[in-house]
């Protein structure tokens, strides 16, 4: 579709989208990417299903899954990432929106002039204070928090800087939920030769795929494991050179791939451990499909110069030795070493992982529910707001 036909359907789709009664639209949920989709899923079937809801969905990619349902009520609208979407956002007028866009009312995303309860989703388990802009949660009036540290950290916000205190929910995390039920084991490891690793860091210049992924790529390979390389799909539009790199040098050994579709998951699943950096796979992979993973102490990826002030870990750091083990970059060279001990007691390593998980996720399979009765909880709220005025 041209420039000009985008424009146009984005348009029409707004305007559809204001055309609707007040009472057909007062639960919207806003996907900002494809990858939305995927935690809103369930959450969007409770209450449309058990709940018997009807909900809007308002998506600014037209590839957006969440478009595309077989669901009388869900009413989709794709109203583009342009001009339509920052009006639609500061007219809104519907009585909740839920959401995993970040940092609402910071940048040109704004809350509508109009009165709306903003519910924000987490779609990972860091933290709030590191990764993300110090400010980026401070606008919404609900959040789903994927576990504790999340509203320790925000009610600490709260206090330092006499913010409004939000209503946090203790929801949880689906893609947790997902991948225990979805996980198998890997293949039985007869001796050092069969294990199968897992390169999968995040993306960016002080990353490890960019400091020492030919180094790391040399080391793996020459004690003999299987190695596969799952690079951060940011990776390929920002630094390809360093793919090509790694490629060209080690693209015929024949124990090395390199997987760059973001649908695959056999490398999940049979792999042993997962080598990363700062990546929130490592925490998805430990957590979710209980297996170790060996971090690479590189400077934490931080928006957020002053995130010491709390005076909280944030989890993301926390949890490493608790999934895996931590690895300075001067000690790559014993890295098959580690990789060796932290596969050499499988059984009390998956003690330790249910004990991290136990304490550190909301409602283990029940995320969708607890986060579909809360939503609905407020709209009641709002309703009974609404008759007493």
């Amino acid at each position: 579709m041209s420039g000009i036909g985008r424009f146009i359907s984005n348009w029409r789709q707004y305007r559809a989208f204001k055309r609707l009664p007040g009472d057909e639209r007062k639960i919207v949920v806003f996907s900002e990417s494809t990858q939305d989709w995927h935690h809103h899923a369930t959450v969007i079937d409770e209450l449309t299903g058990r709940l018997g809801r009807s909900i809007c969905y308002v998506a600014s990619d037209p590839t957006d899954p969440g478009l595309r349902q077989d669901n009388p009520d869900i009413r989709p609208f794709c109203i583009g990432d342009g001009f339509f979407r920052i009006v639609f956002f500061q007219t809104l007028q519907a009585d909740i929106m839920v959401t995993q866009l970040l940092d609402l009312d910071n940048k040109d995303l704004k809350r509508s002039v109009h009165p709306v309860h903003y519910v924000y989703m987490f779609h990972s388990l860091i933290s709030t204070h590191m990764a993300d802009h110090e400010n980026s949660f401070d606008h919404y009036d609900t959040i789903l928090c994927a576990g504790p540290h999340q509203a320790e950290e925000i009610r600490q916000r709260e206090a330092l800087h006499g913010l409004p205190a939000k209503r946090l929910v203790p929801h949880g995390y689906f893609r947790l939920e997902q991948l225990l039920a979805e996980r198998r084991a890997a293949p039985p490891l007869g001796n050092p030769a069969e294990i199968h690793v897992l390169l999968a860091p995040s993306w960016g210049e002080r990353t490890i795929l960019n400091l020492y992924g030919l180094e790391l790529t040399e080391i793996l390979l020459a004690a003999g494991f299987t190695l596969t390389l799952r690079p951060h799909f940011q990776t390929r539009w920002k630094t390809p050179e360093v793919l090509d790199a790694i490629t060209g040098r080690y693209g015929e050994h024949p124990k090395f791939r390199l997987i760059e579709q973001m649908g695959e998951s056999d490398s999940l699943y049979d792999s042993h451990v997962m080598i990363t950096d700062w990546s929130g796979a490592g925490m998805d992979y430990g957590l979710g499909l209980e297996k170790p993973v060996l971090y690479i102490d590189v400077p934490p990826k931080s928006r957020n110069d002053t995130w010491q002030e709390l005076g909280l870990e944030p989890f993301e750091m926390s949890v490493r030795a608790k999934i895996g083990a931590v690895i300075a970059p001067q000690d790559l060279a014993d890295i098959p070493n580690e990789i060796n001990r932290l596969l050499h007691d499988p059984e009390q390593f998956l003690e330790q992982i249910a004990a991290v998980r136990e304490a550190s996720v909301f409602n283990l399979g029940t995320s969708a529910t607890a986060a579909a009765d809360a939503i609905i909880a407020i709209a009641a709220e709002l309703a009974d707001e609404r008759d007493r005025t």
